[in-house]
């Protein structure tokens, strides 16, 4: 039986140019070609706060983290999990039970202590199909490729499908993929009931309407919007330590969204074709955008819908 995924991206290839051939394989096994070959990788050593350092500074949502002698995958850090140990979830007791709310202390402990160790992963010979199929049915952003003795070949994101497609899936409109219920919160918000609005609904950016808008949120005015990485890196900047009064978690989680935010919001209208998102998503380095009409907020579209439409062709 032929494969659906596989179908469909051969049709978008062929809709699309040379460059999108040369980047999406129509073989099984070829997951390779689409796959980061030169992977950022950690040791389990590596402090909360370099981490976080190093995920800013990349744009990274998540880093695997090896064996520095051997090379084995030993597990992955995600935006997630630093969302998690800052408020979010249940990694906040690392905080509040081993370092009594000391969070310079905190930040400081090995990433060990809150990465994801049951690692989804790939090998070199699966297919493109295999993997949007894990990615969404695991729910995870990106997988690595693991070759002999667990070391690590390459991983494939979300965001490599959303690149490999951009200009090609012009049938598909966003109307037709975005996210219509939308959890939105405003710029007095604290980092901390930020940090566990996204954990909690596992989202990597949420949509930040003028607080004079409420009590209807979705008819308010978008003032800005807050991603993981935004908060990773206010967090991993040098000067917001030389401004802490304490070392209490309390004192810095307490920051109001608004300082951290980014308030000018790159937003799409609800026919614009899906291959056109995704040059957008590789012109702005995001990875999705608030869908807005007559200034009214319709709903938000990622690289994960991108594969949901990919999917379901």
């Amino acid at each position: 039986m032929k494969d659906k995924t596989a179908i469909n991206l051969r049709k978008s290839r062929n809709r699309g140019s040379v460059e999108h051939e040369s980047r999406v394989s129509e073989h099984d096994g070829d997951i390779m070609t689409l796959a980061t070959k030169d992977v950022i990788t950690i040791p389990p050593t590596t402090s909360i706060k370099e981490t976080s350092e190093i995920m800013a500074k990349h744009k990274f949502r998540r880093l695997p983290i090896t064996d520095p002698g051997s090379g084995r995958l030993l597990g992955i850090v995600t935006s997630m999990d630093i969302l998690n140990f800052l408020g979010g979830g249940d990694k906040f007791n690392l905080m509040e039970e081993k370092y009594h709310d000391n969070f310079l202390r905190a930040i400081n402990e090995s990433v060990k202590e809150i990465m994801t160790k049951d690692v989804f992963s790939l090998t070199h010979k699966d297919s493109i199909s295999t993997a949007i199929k894990i990615m969404l049915e695991k729910d995870v952003g990106a997988l690595p490729i693991i070759g002999e003795n667990q070391k690590i070949l390459g991983i494939v994101t979300e965001r490599d499908f959303a690149l490999a497609l951009r200009g090609v899936l012009t049938d598909e409109l966003v109307k037709d993929f975005m996210v219509e219920e939308v959890i939105t919160t405003t710029p007095g918000t604290p980092i901390e009931g930020a940090t566990k609005i996204m954990f909690r609904n596992n989202l990597r950016r949420i949509p930040i309407i003028g607080k004079e808008d409420l009590p209807h949120l979705k008819d308010g005015k978008l003032v800005g919007i807050l991603t993981a990485n935004d908060i990773l890196r206010y967090f991993s900047e040098k000067d917001l330590f030389t401004h802490i009064k304490s070392n209490s978690a309390l004192e810095v989680l307490n920051t109001f969204v608004s300082e951290v935010m980014k308030k000018e919001v790159v937003t799409i209208e609800p026919l614009t074709r899906i291959g056109d998102l995704c040059n957008i998503l590789k012109n702005k380095n995001t990875g999705g955008v608030p869908v807005v009409k007559d200034n009214v907020l319709y709903g938000i579209i990622t690289e994960r819908d991108v594969l949901r439409a990919i999917n379901i062709n």
